[in-house]
């Protein structure tokens, strides 16, 4: 793993900065000429010793006996959230309130036991750290704790985000194909034309399912991946959200929902790709049409505010519980799980919207009431 590597390699330097501040304190004590002065290398092994230890791309620790931080580089700062300046010469539990570290520190020190060990540090946010406590001899007959300490958190959330999306992406293609396989066994043992034909359309809507939701996670992964080629040209969101609104129109009056495009202020013109910025319109509609009931309404409105561009939808839907708000744009994130196969969708389209809007330098947001509808704005 990266971060066995880079343990290994902080500590690597780290043992190497505790050997050269070993020498350097040697430089102090018998490299003094008899006049008094010191040799130009001192100072320059004190500023090696410091630089060496700020670009060290993990926190690092120093403590000497009986438990004082004698060194501490930034990265270790941040980590802890303690400042550096205020940590040297206090006691590690003292500044870093982990027992568990403070335990660690101790056994190095007093028995030069090694110890390496996922480790959460709780302060302002909890952090999840891999940490690497071993003692050093000085070669002066002292022995000092070495802690070397790697940020995982990050790393841990990313590994619980594929995880989530490797099991949503089977769940998803799981239900269809289960269905498929279903449908088509039925079919090779014979059934009446009538419910041939109705098999063969569920076969073929879950089909177009699948390519929908295929299609989706080929978007996405563009997007995510910045390697998506916008084609920027002057767009006319009044006209877009006009052609949009008109090609939804059947289904919604199958719906019965109401469906209006407004211009506010004569027309709002930016430099944008049209093709995704119709994908934008295209999803959120499609979201509030399967959440507004009928005999409800769904507008789409562009115009300006505060000098900058908008593009809205709003609905009369069931709108969403404010917990819910921060996630709606995460991949799969279902408000209602129990509505969520009746109303249909791949769970990708409000994450393919925040992503082709930030790629235009945009922001995106949702505001909601639950039982009151919602609305979701795109500001350029």
């Amino acid at each position: 793993m990266d971060y066995v590597v880079l343990t290994a390699g902080a500590l690597l330097a780290a043992v190497g900065l505790l050997a050269l501040a070993a020498r350097r304190s040697a430089v102090r004590d018998d490299a003094r000429p008899p006049d008094g002065t010191l040799h130009d290398s001192v100072p320059d092994a004190a500023a090696r010793f410091d630089t060496l230890l700020e670009v060290i791309p993990a926190g690092v620790v120093i403590v000497e006996p009986p438990g004082r931080i004698t060194a501490i580089n930034s990265s270790a700062a941040k980590m802890f959230g303690i400042a550096p300046e205020r940590a040297v010469g206090r006691a590690l539990i003292e500044c870093i309130r982990s027992y568990e570290l403070d335990r660690r520190v101790a056994a190095a020190l007093a028995q030069g036991v090694e110890e390496s060990a996922e480790l959460t540090f709780i302060a302002a946010t909890e952090r999840r750290l891999h940490v690497t406590t071993r003692a050093i001899d000085r070669g002066d007959g002292r022995r000092e704790a070495l802690v070397v300490a790697i940020d995982r958190t990050r790393m841990m959330e990313l590994e619980s985000m594929r995880r989530d999306f490797v099991s949503n992406v089977s769940h998803e293609l799981r239900s269809p194909l289960t269905a498929i396989k279903i449908m088509t066994e039925t079919l090779q043992g014979g059934v009446d034309k009538a419910a041939s034909k109705e098999f063969l359309d569920n076969i073929s809507r879950e089909t177009e399912r699948m390519i929908a939701l295929v299609e989706d996670l080929l978007d996405l992964a563009r997007l995510e991946s910045g390697k998506l080629d916008l084609k920027f040209e002057s767009v006319d969101l009044g006209d877009l959200i006009r052609d949009v609104v008109s090609s939804q129109a059947s289904r919604a009056a199958k719906l019965d929902v109401r469906l209006d495009a407004l211009v506010h202020d004569g027309g709002v013109t930016i430099a944008g790709d049209r093709d995704k910025l119709v994908q934008v319109v295209v999803n959120l509609l499609d979201n509030a049409l399967r959440n507004t009931p009928a005999g409800g309404s769904v507008t789409a409105a562009v115009g300006r505010s505060d000098g900058k561009a908008y593009l809205e939808v709003a609905d009369t839907g069931t709108g969403i519980p404010s917990e819910a708000l921060p996630h709606v744009f995460e991949r799969f994130y279902v408000v209602d799980r129990s509505r969520a196969k009746s109303k249909g969708g791949t769970g990708l389209g409000l994450a393919i919207v925040k992503h082709i809007v930030e790629a235009h330098g945009g922001t995106v947001e949702a505001q909601s009431e639950l039982g009151r509808g919602s609305v979701f704005r795109c500001t350029f």
